[in-house]
C-alpha cells in the first residue's frame, strides 16, 4: 500500500495564501488519480480538489477560482496552492490516492488548516 504524508498546514489571515503537500511512497505514483478532501469539527469529509493520472481537475463550487491542485510526478508530490482563504476553509485537510481498477484507494492522517485574524 502507498504512504501519504501531508504538510504545509498552519494558522493564515483571511485572504492569504497556503500551501499543502503530499509526498507519495512508492513508484507508481504516475497511475495514481490525486485528490484533496477537508474535514471540519461536526461536519463530514468533503472533496476538496482532484486531479486525475492524465492531469484533468475537478474541484469544489466552494473553492473554485481559489485553489488549484497540481502534481509533480518525478517528486511523488500533489500540492494544493490555496488562495484567497475565507473562515469556512478552516479543517484538517487529507490527501487522497486512488486507482480503481485496482482496489486501491490510501489516505494520510491529515494536517491542520486556520483561518483567523
Amino acid at each position: 500500500q502507498v504512504q501519504l504524508v501531508e504538510s504545509g498546514g498552519g494558522l493564515v489571515q483571511p485572504g492569504g495564501s497556503l500551501r499543502l503537500s503530499c509526498a507519495a511512497s512508492g513508484s507508481d505514483f504516475s497511475f495514481y488519480a490525486m485528490a484533496w478532501y477537508r474535514q471540519a469539527p461536526g461536519k463530514q469529509r468533503e472533496s476538496v480538489a482532484r486531479i486525475t493520472a492524465g492531469g484533468s481537475t475537478n474541484y469544489a463550487d466552494s473553492v473554485q477560482g481559489r485553489f488549484t491542485i497540481s502534481r509533480d510526478n518525478a517528486r511523488n508530490t500533489v500540492y494544493l496552492q490555496m488562495n484567497s482563504l475565507k473562515p469556512e476553509d478552516p479543517a484538517v485537510y487529507f490527501c487522497n490516492a486512488n486507482v480503481r481498477a485496482w482496489g486501491m484507494d490510501s489516505w494520510g492522517k491529515g494536517t491542520l488548516v486556520t483561518v483567523s485574524s
